[in-house]
């Protein structure tokens, strides 16, 4: 673990506490892959890293092992857990229901700026597909979701998706670095921004669920390289 301590857009904004950090610092470690599946997590280390004790490491660690991206067995050492293609598939079919119905509420709720909106942040998407950089592509992918988000205004979503976020975000950041899914995704993107600005939630929620399920596809075709 030895890249430099760097702020998450995983954080929320303002000043974040040293437990939020580590599990952001961690978080995004894992979802980058420069922390894989068995690397040890050292509470040690992570408190001297961050110039803390180890109870807020120790706590950072409790957190991720919750949102299942560490595994800390019994009388074992914390570590990355692994990913199971199980329930990648089963986190993908839920994802795909509830973004075709967060697509409806879009299109039954948004305002021309909360469309305006969307396509700010899908132009972010297109200007970082442009240049090929995945970690960027990701980050500014995960944006446009947090967006679509805020803009269906249906609270019990966002809080059923949020909970899914660490585990979600490990897994879409694994399709997004395989071949051909930058321009792919992009090009999906624009396609479900087209159906928001003509209001068409049929189509708009048709393709919301295809973009889900085609990263889910992509992952199960490179899972024997991946695994």
């Amino acid at each position: 673990m030895d890249e430099d301590v760097d702020k998450s857009p995983l954080a929320d904004d303002g000043e974040a506490s040293p437990v939020a950090e580590i599990v952001d610092w961690v978080a995004r470690g894992i979802i980058e892959g420069r922390l894989v599946a068995g690397d040890d997590l050292n509470s040690v280390e992570l408190a001297k890293r961050f110039g803390v004790s180890r109870t807020p490491a120790r706590e950072a660690l409790f957190v991720l092992s919750r949102e299942g991206l560490v595994d800390w067995s019994p009388r074992r050492r914390p570590r990355v857990s692994a990913v199971k293609l199980k329930d990648v598939r089963e986190i993908y079919q839920l994802r795909a229901i509830l973004y075709a119905q967060v697509s409806l509420a879009i299109v039954e709720h948004a305002t021309d700026d909360d469309i305006a909106s969307l396509w700010r942040a899908h132009q972010r998407l297109a200007e970082v597909a442009a240049q090929g950089d995945v970690d960027a592509y990701f980050w500014a992918n995960v944006e446009f979701r947090d967006e679509e988000l805020r803009v269906c205004r249906n609270g019990i979503f966002k809080e059923v998706l949020d909970s899914m976020r660490m585990r979600t975000n490990r897994l879409r950041h694994l399709s997004t670095t395989l071949p051909g899914r930058l321009q792919r995704s992009c090009a999906d993107h624009q396609r479900l921004c087209e159906a928001y600005a003509e209001r068409d939630g049929t189509l708009a929620a048709a393709l919301n669920r295809s973009i889900v399920l085609s990263a889910l596809h992509a992952i199960e075709q490179a899972w024997p390289v991946q695994a």
